[in-house]
């Protein structure tokens, strides 16, 4: 994960992130982007929403990440009966003290993984909404503080509509990225049955360096010491300004009902620092910018309706922004 531009001298915070980076890609293929995307949401305070077909290793790269670290891990299955104290918890009568005890729900665990979230129902998904803005739930009438860190991972299936309750532009926007997966080719085809077949033969052992909580500051602290020069800062803000007005070779008013917002901006500038971060530099480059910029903000547009019948999408609304919008 570190590019020609790198700075020839490696902090250890550098080399902690690269070695996680390759123990979850060690038993992945052709998700070296998903796992690039996962440590930033990690390194940000971030969390990731990701969008796929069944069987495209969503669930297993939640896991290799959960396994290289020191954090508890818990995974809801979201299901149209699943209640909201299911996730945060409930209250419940101890008959040998004659009180209340409150049980915790799998919210109260430093990683999370919320499987098809859009077939929650729309009480379960709002019950989300202030644990990943706040970093906290409020049960009973009492507001309990969630583990730091603490960071959200879901995904959704785009197949089938049946019984699914699309998350409200709402929910999207707390979402720091959402990244779609495509299928693999023939040679990442091949490469996923090996993979599988040797560890059917050989199963994969444990890691034997886990990230700790205080390694996992120290890399915060150097991704917030990454700069960000006023060139790059007025970029992203052009990109985002640029969904929201017609500019030169592109008109978007009639297409884009609801531009991104300035959590947009602040979202994609966090993400560039930490993408610099793990590419061995202290400072942040356009190419950073062009690469996050679709998985940070498109989900934070919405097209018009007639966009939509004619096709577009915000992913290829956008698309026509990052290439009229160039670099300052």
């Amino acid at each position: 994960m570190k590019d020609a531009t790198a700075l020839s001298r490696e902090t250890p915070e550098n080399a902690s992130a690269r070695a996680l980076a390759a123990r979850m890609e060690s038993g992945l293929i052709g998700h070296e982007a998903l796992v690039e995307r996962l440590l930033i949401a990690l390194l940000t305070g971030g969390h990731l929403l990701i969008e796929g077909a069944p069987g495209l290793a969503k669930t297993r790269s939640v896991r290799r990440l959960a396994d290289s670290m020191e954090a508890r891990f818990a995974r809801i299955q979201c299901t149209p009966d699943l209640m909201p104290s299911d996730i945060t918890g409930t209250q419940v009568f101890r008959a040998d003290a004659g009180d209340m005890a409150f049980l915790p729900g799998p919210v109260f665990h430093e990683l999370l993984l919320v499987d098809e979230i859009n077939r929650a129902p729309p009480k379960v998904q709002s019950a989300l909404l202030e644990a990943m803005g706040e970093g906290q739930v409020t049960v009973g009438g009492t507001t309990r503080a969630l583990p730091e860190p603490f960071m959200v991972i879901a995904t959704q299936n785009p197949l089938e509509s049946e019984g699914t309750f699309p998350l409200p532009e709402a929910q999207l926007d707390r979402f720091l990225m959402h990244v779609i997966l495509d299928l693999p080719d023939e040679a990442q085809e091949l490469a996923i049955l090996d993979l599988v077949e040797s560890e059917l033969k050989q199963p994969p052992l444990a890691p034997t360096e886990r990230l700790t909580a205080s390694g996992l500051a120290a890399m915060k602290k150097a991704v917030a010491a990454v700069h960000l020069s006023l060139a790059l800062r007025q970029y992203i803000v052009a990109l985002v300004m640029a969904t929201r007005r017609d500019g030169e070779g592109i008109a978007v008013t009639d297409r884009i009902r609801h531009a991104v917002s300035p959590r947009g901006s602040l979202s994609l500038a966090a993400c560039v620092r930490a993408r610099a971060f793990l590419h061995g530099r202290d400072y942040a480059i356009p190419e950073d910018v062009a690469a996050l910029a679709p998985d940070v903000l498109c989900h934070r547009l919405a097209p018009t309706w007639r966009a939509l019948a004619a096709g577009e999408t915000a992913r290829s609304i956008f698309a026509e922004v990052l290439q009229k919008v160039a670099p300052l």
